[in-house]
């Protein structure tokens, strides 16, 4: 238990110090934002501090903190003081660099800000891989809100997408998506989004409740113990791959700069984009201590350890059923929340790309219906193969966590080239460059290479990056 409330300090006391470090080296001011200056009525509304808040934590905290946390906590207790550190000196920083960089480039997307700082062909190249880890986010979203709202409320067991039950709830989710990403943002997501968010708190506050009232095991932390991991997983780079929203998430810089364009001043930045990677991360440590409870008294049988499935069994142990019934409904709205979300980033990131303006509705449904098919094929795909699934998700994770580095080598850029502290951006990115190369080289999905030599590999790629990134930052 120990572990667990110094992990918890770590991130109170990291936020409360080294976010507002952070936000004194960016200086916010009083300069128009986007969302002011242009305000269309379709992305660019400006709107309240609590209601963009609630708005981007929704959209982050898609099932990623709490499939991370159910995952990453098999490696045991060192998951309390990872995920925290991470969240503060990568996460953070990675989504408060996202929606400031994007708010001082008229709401620029991600895309826009690489092609900005780091050139065309680091465009083109992550124009392709923004798109593909879209739509692979959305698709993964329909699918687990799909099985996991058709199990608890429909005692659903099959799965298959020849199931009327299934292939229903998966078209309705998805025809959802479709009509959050075509909306003006104030009108579903601006209006709905912040009453969600609070239940997701309050859902994730009733686990807190149970683990004071029935009482919760956990280990704690000793260098006999920092790696646990049942398949015996490497920490570096496993661990970090697998707790990605969290830790750091490249998927939020897609958010951040959606919500760049409401945001009515760069002083709100720190809470709206700092802050709420920090909740996040609150969140995905008391997940993990919640799955280190059911996994410690062997409450989740072997086939579904590691699993989405393990929600149920924890929103059944730590509260009455009712309650749970709450826990399991705000869960579900996690994937739904970001998968419109991811859609809507989509959506926005090829327009700007093709210069289609978006204020009228014929222009957004001919970006929207293509890619809507597309996810469908997709998703169909997945149904079809318990081994596509996996597949999917193991490369949305390692697209996932590449997407942050360029995010973070902008901001070195941008830094560099205002004379502030820029170590604050690179060091992390320098770090996951390592991480997501030596993943890449040592996984079934990659290269296949021993693990030594997977390490050697990524040490020069990131020796080359930092290389590449000095010439840039002097250009």
């Amino acid at each position: 238990m120990f572990t667990f409330i110094f992990g918890i300090l770590i991130l109170f006391f990291g936020y409360v110090f080294y976010s507002k470090y952070v936000d004194s080296i960016f200086k916010p001011d009083d300069s128009e934002t986007p969302a002011c200056k242009i305000n269309d009525g379709v992305d660019y509304i400006p709107m309240s501090k609590i209601r963009n808040s609630l708005i981007h934590f929704l959209n982050i905290a898609g099932m990623g903190p709490i499939i991370g946390a159910i995952q990453g906590i098999l490696f045991g207790p060192i998951a309390f003081i990872l995920i925290p550190l991470g969240c503060i000196l990568a996460g953070g920083v990675h989504d408060y660099t996202a929606g400031m960089l994007s708010i001082r480039n008229n709401g620029a997307q991600i895309t826009g800000l690489i092609d900005k700082y780091l050139g065309k062909n680091a465009f083109r190249i992550f124009m392709v891989i923004v798109s593909i880890m879209l739509l692979l986010l959305a698709a993964v979203f329909v699918y687990t809100a799909g099985d996991l709202f058709a199990e608890r409320f429909f005692g659903i067991t099959d799965f298959a997408i020849s199931n009327p039950y299934i292939l229903g709830t998966y078209i309705v989710i998805l025809s959802y998506f479709i009509i959050a990403a075509l909306f003006p943002i104030d009108k579903i997501i601006g209006r709905f989004y912040p009453i969600l968010g609070l239940m997701l708190i309050i859902g994730t506050g009733l686990i807190v409740a149970g683990f004071i009232f029935k009482g919760v095991n956990l280990q704690n932390f000793s260098f006999s113990n920092y790696n646990l991991h049942p398949d015996k997983l490497p920490l570096i780079p496993m661990f970090f791959m697998t707790v990605s929203c969290g830790l750091l998430s490249g998927f939020h810089s897609t958010q951040a700069t959606i919500i760049s364009r409401t945001v009515s001043s760069e002083r709100h930045s720190k809470t709206v984009f700092y802050g709420m990677m920090c909740l996040e991360s609150l969140i995905a440590m008391i997940w993990a201590a919640a799955s280190m409870d059911i996994y410690s008294y062997n409450l989740a049988p072997e086939n579904i350890i590691g699993t989405v499935n393990v929600v149920n069994i924890i929103a059944n142990k730590f509260l009455p059923l009712n309650l749970a019934f709450l826990v399991t409904l705000a869960i579900i709205i996690l994937p739904i929340t970001s998968g419109d979300t991811a859609l809507r980033g989509l959506r926005i990131t090829i327009a700007d790309t093709i210069h289609l303006e978006q204020k009228k509705v014929l222009n957004r449904l001919i970006i929207i219906v293509p890619i809507a098919i597309i996810l469908f094929f997709i998703l169909f795909w997945a149904k079809n193969s318990a081994n596509s699934f996996s597949l999917i998700w193991r490369y949305f994770t390692f697209f996932n966590q590449l997407i942050a580095i360029p995010v973070l080598l902008c901001g070195t850029i941008y830094l560099c080239k205002e004379k502030k502290n820029y170590l604050i951006a690179l060091i992390p990115a320098l770090f996951y460059v390592f991480i997501t190369m030596s993943f890449i080289f040592s996984q079934k999905i990659g290269f296949n290479l021993p693990l030594k030599h997977s390490y050697i590999i990524a040490g020069f790629i990131t020796i080359l990056i930092l290389s590449v990134t000095k010439r840039l930052a002097k250009k």
